[in-house]
């Protein structure tokens, strides 16, 4: 199968690749419906409710407490799947990373074209004056957030119930419809809209790599059932190989 995939990248020049919560479990991060994931856990209330924006304006009290106990991403580093897709956008190869993960790691690893469909924890904003605030202030907080003006601040992720930004969705779909590869990491391709982005692929190698099963698999030319990490160090080592060619 590594092979397979290594003659796929060998043949491919415009590469997108579609990343979920999956990729980041490397760096130390939940993702959300594996075994142990954060869906898996027993709160008061739902995760969903607990990242919905009705919990956000009606309990901003109960969405601060939960949303700054997971989502402190600060200390957590690029894995070498995340230097993986770098590398394969500095060779010419990777037109993209589109995401569903909130994290800030693909562009923390350098990555330079990301469209984040969930938006990001590096950004917040007052919801009265628009202010901007940095993560540290948000996650280092005694209680709620608020700006100098006095209202909340709230953190430009998207959240249950609302709508996923219209620029990164256009982009996203049109760099899809145009990949000759696209690639799926560590994605259930269960949550939509983002999960619809594999119906505009239009190219030759769809692959997927996840450690569970999704939707998708049967449509897919390569599918591999394992740990992304073992799978990029897999094609790190053959990228070098290549390099010691030359």
């Amino acid at each position: 199968m590594i092979e397979e995939l290594e003659k796929m990248i060998e043949e491919s020049n415009n590469i997108v690749v579609f990343t979920g919560a999956g990729i980041s479990t490397d760096s130390g991060l939940k993702d959300f419906r594996s075994k142990n994931g954060l869906y898996q856990e027993k709160n008061i209330y739902p995760a969903e409710y607990l990242l919905s924006s009705t919990c956000f304006y009606n309990q901003p009290n109960v969405f601060y407490d939960y949303y700054k106990a997971n989502f402190n991403c600060l200390k957590y580093e690029p894995n070498i799947t995340h230097k993986l897709l770098k590398r394969l956008e500095d060779m010419g190869k990777l037109k993209c990373v589109i995401t569903q993960n909130i994290d800030g790691l693909h562009t923390k690893a350098g990555s330079k074209t990301v469209y984040e469909v969930h938006g990001t924890v590096y950004e917040n904003y007052c919801l009265k004056c628009g202010k901007k605030y940095g993560p540290e202030y948000i996650f280092k907080s005694n209680d709620i957030p608020t700006c100098i003006c006095g209202s909340i601040i709230k953190p430009k992720v998207v959240l249950y119930e609302e709508a996923l930004p219209e620029y990164e969705m256009d982009e996203s779909v049109k760099a899809v419809s145009n990949a000759d590869m696209l690639m799926v990491l560590g994605s259930s391709l269960t949550v939509y809209p983002a999960a619809g982005f594999v119906n505009y692929f239009r190219g030759k190698y769809l692959v997927i790599i996840n450690n569970d099963i999704t939707p998708y698999d049967s449509k897919a030319n390569l599918v591999i059932h394992d740990n992304l990490a073992k799978i990029a160090r897999q094609i790190m080592t053959y990228l070098d190989s290549k390099d010691n060619v030359k």
